[in-house]
């Protein structure tokens, strides 16, 4: 076996090594930590959206009370 072959078996190695560790070998790997990461964000991004569609809701009801209880008294 040549030098060449020899770097290229060992850089093959070490690559997967570095693929296992990515992707798991049977337990989560890095690659589903991050799914899992992304997933749970944009959950909370969603819940932040539905909260915030709310809160302009609630705004809009005091804003419509506020006009009309001031257009009433005048």
């Amino acid at each position: 076996m040549t030098d060449f072959e020899s770097q290229v078996l060992q850089e093959l190695s070490v690559l997967k090594a570095q693929m296992q560790q990515l992707l798991g070998i049977g337990q989560p790997g890095r690659l589903q930590q991050l799914e899992a990461r992304v997933d749970s964000h944009e959950r909370s991004v969603q819940r932040l959206k539905g909260l915030c569609a709310a809160l302009g809701g609630v705004l809009t009801m005091l804003h419509i009370a506020i006009v009309y209880f001031t257009e009433k008294h005048n």
